[in-house]
């Protein structure tokens, strides 16, 4: 398990486990994150799963495929720290991961 931190919309904070190589949306759908509304499933498609990951974490994830990127770029909510949460996977190194869900579209 790796457990992450997230910051919902209303500003509270809730440690949210999710399963090692299982994808950080489906860890904060699971959570009970009722902001990360995940329409596609997970399929880079729809990009309500978008959230900010914390700058420590930052360096320690992949880089942005180009599909990811340009679903990014249609968001008014985009900043450098931006990802969607579905093409996260989780690893250990991972363990502790400060994310904010970005706001709504």
């Amino acid at each position: 398990m790796t457990t992450v931190v997230v910051t919902k919309r209303d500003g509270t904070t809730a440690a949210v486990a999710g399963k090692t190589g299982g994808t950080l949306m489906e860890a904060l759908r699971d959570g009970g994150v009722d902001e990360i509304v995940a329409l596609c499933g997970g399929c880079r498609s729809c990009a309500t799963c978008h959230v900010y990951i914390g700058e420590r974490w930052w360096p320690m994830l992949p880089s942005l495929d180009p599909d990811e990127a340009d679903l990014l770029d249609a968001s008014q909510h985009r900043t450098t720290h931006s990802r969607l949460s579905c093409q996260i996977v989780l690893q250990d190194e991972l363990e502790g991961m400060e994310v904010t869900v970005a706001p709504e579209e």
